[in-house]
């Protein structure tokens, strides 16, 4: 019975070992797969959700996730990836739960950044929308003032004239 406990943990050890190598592997396939051409990274990410649907292990579950992650943004997806990552995250497994887990935490941090973003974004619109009216009133105040401006010019002319009119009359 003895040799049996130990066998077990020689075979759960061995797959601790196996488990980092196969994680080694998925992150290689990604990196290469994000230098590939359009049409190479859209034929890897079908054959990686082929692969995940005839076989849902953990293997392939994190390969197609990490696609999911590091491709472009056409064929991104960090919700499904995040789905799909959900039961492998375990930050004090190591292998594939501590890479899991990573992945998840740059999913969660591109999502916030992308909200940040969309809310820098609806400010910006709105305090250009307030520049622009801020702009038009300017503009129509300048417009008055060069109004008034020219009222007065021309009421100064006329008093000119007049004085002129009185001086000459005078003489």
């Amino acid at each position: 019975m003895r040799v049996l406990a130990v066998l077990a943990c020689f075979a759960l050890g061995g797959c601790a070992i196996v488990q980092p190598a196969a994680v080694d592997a998925v992150v290689g396939e990604a990196l290469a797969a994000a230098r590939a051409p359009a049409a190479e990274q859209k034929a890897l990410l079908a054959k990686a959700q082929d692969a995940f649907t005839a076989n849902t292990g953990e293997s392939n579950r994190l390969r197609l996730a990490t696609l999911l992650v590091a491709l472009p943004v056409p064929l991104r997806d960090d919700a499904r990836a995040a789905e799909l990552l959900e039961p492998l995250v375990n930050a004090a497994e190591p292998g594939a739960g501590r890479f899991a887990a990573l992945l998840v935490g740059q999913i969660a941090e591109r999502q916030r950044l992308t909200r940040e973003i969309e809310r820098l974004t609806r400010e910006r619109a709105v305090a250009d929308k307030d520049h622009l009216a801020a702009d038009k009133e300017r503009d129509k105040r300048e417009e008055a003032l060069r109004q008034q401006l020219d009222a007065l010019r021309a009421i100064e002319r006329g008093i000119l004239e007049r004085e002129e009119k009185l001086r000459g009359k005078q003489r």
